[in-house]
């Protein structure tokens, strides 16, 4: 029995928590549509584009100006979000209009899952030739028939269960990109299910660099030169825990046979940065932790160089545009920043944001299929083979846990 009080007072945190994550996104966002206008940026919907078994939605957007033989990035919105919300918070239409590249804007839709999150935790979503990751890379092909783009310079970046969609797409096609960039993401293969799904998300799920190594390269069969991967995360994730980030490095820096060992710490806007370099000092992999930053992706607003977007939910103000920085490291830009040592203590550190949208919160979805009981003992209505000898104000406090993160319908 203290087994079991043990993991009920766990699980009643857990509650809470979610309770109020959910409470403070329901009142930002309702607060925003209240007074939100139509999409700053429209975006063209695209239909026809493959056999989508993933029954996603395919969105673009294409600049007056391309440039000749233009690039591809692929963005993928987080959870509650929608393609149009996340391009105007994230400003990367006004990064392609400034460099004449083309963006691709998968969607999740609601028919699929009720918050709008990619399905990463789904084997049958991330694996290559299944599901939504097959529809996204037949959403690339269509934009590449589409545009002329060059297949040499095909990238891919996404938010939360976005970041983690994006690094599933980097392990299960890898020779489609370039790079990619995952933000307060999961590395691959960090959940089959969603209660590894949510050890991931609020414990983490450590794992060797090899072993981390391995999922990616059993993905697919590809042996070539793999994608180059920029890693941001806020250093106070109380959704998905910075540890992901770390695991993260340890996937890819792995897959690239690089060590532990970063070749250059820095600071970036008062940000750590850590970067390994090739043997030909190319940057391979980066990891930004954001100083008192949340769950969201990191934005500086404003008109400068370096600046652009729009504050809101999960899209959070620090003083740090990651727009702009991952599409510098995907070669899209001329742009560069400065980078301080890190043993420069004298460099001012940002304040943690406080504008509207600063949430740290970001629930993961009910899987869009139901979840076997593993074992023959489950309880019919639970989930995760839960017993169903255990006392049933027991199985009422799991059950209501997770109903309020939203993993089983009422």
């Amino acid at each position: 029995m203290r087994g079991i009080q043990s993991n009920l007072s766990g699980l009643r945190q857990r509650q809470k928590l979610v309770e109020e994550l959910l409470r403070k996104a329901r009142t930002t966002v309702e607060g925003a549509g209240a007074a939100a206008s139509p999409a700053r940026t429209p975006l063209t919907r695209v239909t026809g584009f493959g056999s989508n078994p993933g029954n996603l939605g395919m969105l673009t957007y294409v600049p007056e100006r391309l440039a000749p033989s233009p690039a591809l990035v692929v963005v993928l919105h987080g959870c509650t979000q929608s393609p149009e919300g996340y391009n105007d918070g994230s400003g990367w239409s006004d990064l392609a209009d400034r460099h004449g590249f083309v963006l691709l804007f998968p969607e999740q839709t609601r028919a699929n899952n009720p918050k709008s999150c990619f399905s990463w935790f789904l084997p049958d979503d991330t694996a290559r030739g299944s599901g939504e990751a097959l529809s996204i890379r037949q959403m690339i092909e269509r934009a590449v028939e589409d545009h002329g783009i060059d297949r040499s310079r095909i990238f891919v970046t996404g938010l939360s269960a976005g970041g983690a969609m994006a690094a599933a797409m980097l392990a299960a096609y890898p020779e489609v990109f370039a790079a990619g960039a995952i933000i307060a993401g999961l590395p691959y293969g960090a959940a089959k299910n969603v209660q590894e799904a949510l050890e991931s998300m609020f414990q983490g799920r450590p794992r060797s660099a090899r072993e981390w190594g391995d999922l990616v390269r059993s993905a697919s069969s590809h042996r070539g030169e793999w994608p180059r991967v920029s890693i941001w995360h806020g250093a106070t994730d109380h959704v998905v825990k910075p540890g992901n980030a770390t695991e993260l490095v340890k996937q890819w820096t792995d897959v690239h046979g690089l060590p532990a060992t970063p070749s250059e710490r820095g600071l970036v806007a008062g940000h750590s940065r850590e970067v390994w370099h090739d043997a030909s000092g190319t940057e391979i992999v980066e990891s930004f932790a954001i100083v008192g930053m949340g769950h969201g992706t990191p934005l500086a607003t404003g008109e400068g160089e370096m600046e652009g977007g729009m504050a809101g939910a999960f899209m959070l103000d620090v003083g740090i545009s990651s727009s702009h920085h991952i599409a510098r490291f995907f070669g899209l830009t001329a742009e560069v920043f400065e980078s301080v040592p890190a043993s420069r203590e004298a460099v001012a550190r940002p304040k943690a944001s406080t504008r509207p949208g600063g949430l740290e919160g970001e629930i993961l979805p009910p899987p869009r299929r139901e979840q076997k009981p593993e074992g023959a003992d489950a309880h019919p209505e639970m989930p995760f083979g839960v017993p169903r000898t255990l006392p049933p104000q027991v199985l009422r406090v799991i059950r209501d846990a997770f109903e309020a993160a939203g993993l089983v319908k009422r």
